[in-house]
């Protein structure tokens, strides 16, 4: 037993002189394999070294594998110059309406650091035997199948291709992420038709540009057309409102004018009523006794201061002898001199006879005369 413990440190010695040193890149993590271990256990060790790092193995009984957890691009197109491959490696398949159509595609992946010890046990043990294994084979089929659900249409639609791919994502996702591999994005790129129906479709669209471009310059007619009436509505409503401005103006200044007038008529007739109402009862007053008194009135203011002068005349004139004088100022209207209309006249008044006989004012003038006298008021 002395013997054997010596041995055991010489084979320590020996075995740690030799280990190799192993690394980690700075987007890489590492996983080690236990080949044969007396003090644990064997097989993938349940750990992701990190990266950037330097580790010391013991070599023979233990491998070391490294996996880059950087984002990396799956590119599958038509052009060989570039993508996963020097040849053509688009998808192909036929669309819901069964056209043929190919597709460019790219899709974007991670690898899970904490899941390196998993992928390397049960999935791949290198980058590239996974990318190829199984990341291109569910890449190819799994956007193909669910692409090929749109229609011929639906492909010129650049929404309906980016719902489509979110939905590709989302598959291939719930189908990795268990194996330790995280997708990003789904990105469809180029699609082309065969070309009979390409050019069909084309020929289309180019119709269907035209015609759109008609629909907008018709529009833009009306619009345009529209525009104008506007204007021109409002050019007319604006005169119109001036025209009934001035229309207004004019029947407010007629009616103000008529208005005026029928006052002034109103006012004229309302005088001329009263004045013919005062003329009316004027002339009733006169043709009663009051009018006959202002009568005999009025002539009394005539006569007054006035010498009355009895003149001869032919036969049938005045008697002077047998004259009543208050009955001949009776006749001229005067009314009789004994009841008060000519009880007296001025004392320059009196009447004077042919023969030189002479009889005051209020009395009764006689005289013989051969001839008629006359009645002369100076």
């Amino acid at each position: 037993m002395k013997r054997l413990i010596p041995l055991l440190i010489l084979f320590v010695v020996v075995m740690a002189s030799s280990c190799t040193m192993q690394t980690t890149g700075d987007t890489e993590v590492g996983v080690r394999t236990r080949k044969i271990s007396l003090f644990a256990e064997s097989g993938v060790e349940d750990r992701a070294y990190a990266a950037g790092s330097t580790y010391f193995f013991v070599p023979f009984i233990n491998d070391w594998h490294t996996f880059d957890t950087k984002l990396q691009n799956l590119e599958m197109t038509l052009d060989s110059g570039s993508g996963d491959r020097r040849n053509r490696d688009d998808l192909l398949f036929k669309t819901i309406d069964g056209n043929d159509i190919s597709l460019d595609v790219i899709v974007a992946y991670r690898i899970d650091p904490d899941k390196a010890p998993y992928i390397l046990q049960y999935v791949a043990e290198n980058d590239q035997e996974l990318r190829e294994k199984i990341i291109r084979t569910l890449a190819r089929s799994i956007p193909r199948d669910i692409f090929g659900e749109l229609t011929s249409e639906e492909f010129y639609v650049a929404s309906e291709r980016q719902e489509k791919a979110e939905e590709a994502r989302a598959r291939l996702q719930e189908i990795l992420e268990p194996l330790g591999v995280i997708v990003e994005k789904v990105l469809p790129k180029d699609y082309r038709f065969n070309e009979a129906y390409q050019q069909a479709i084309e020929d289309r669209k180019v119709a269907e540009q035209l015609a759109e471009r008609n629909v907008a310059a018709t529009e833009a007619a009306r619009e345009e057309y529209n525009r104008k009436l506007h204007e021109a509505q409002g050019t007319v409503n604006e005169m119109v409102a001036r025209a009934d401005g001035q229309y207004e103006q004019a029947r407010i200044e007629a009616d103000a004018y008529y208005a005026q007038q029928e006052y002034l008529a109103q006012a004229i007739e309302a005088e001329a009523i009263a004045e013919a109402e005062g003329i009316r009862r004027l002339n009733e007053a006169l043709a009663g006794a009051g009018g006959e008194t202002m009568v005999k009135l009025e002539i009394a203011e005539a006569l007054a201061g006035k010498r009355i002068v009895l003149l001869p005349t032919s036969e049938g004139g005045f008697n002077l002898r047998t004259l009543d004088l208050n009955r001949l100022l009776e006749s001229f209207g005067g009314g009789g001199g004994s009841q008060g209309g000519w009880s007296g006249l001025s004392s320059e008044s009196g009447v004077t006879g042919g023969a030189g006989g002479t009889a005051g004012a209020g009395g009764t003038a006689s005289g013989a005369m051969s001839t008629n006298p006359g009645l002369v008021s100076q």
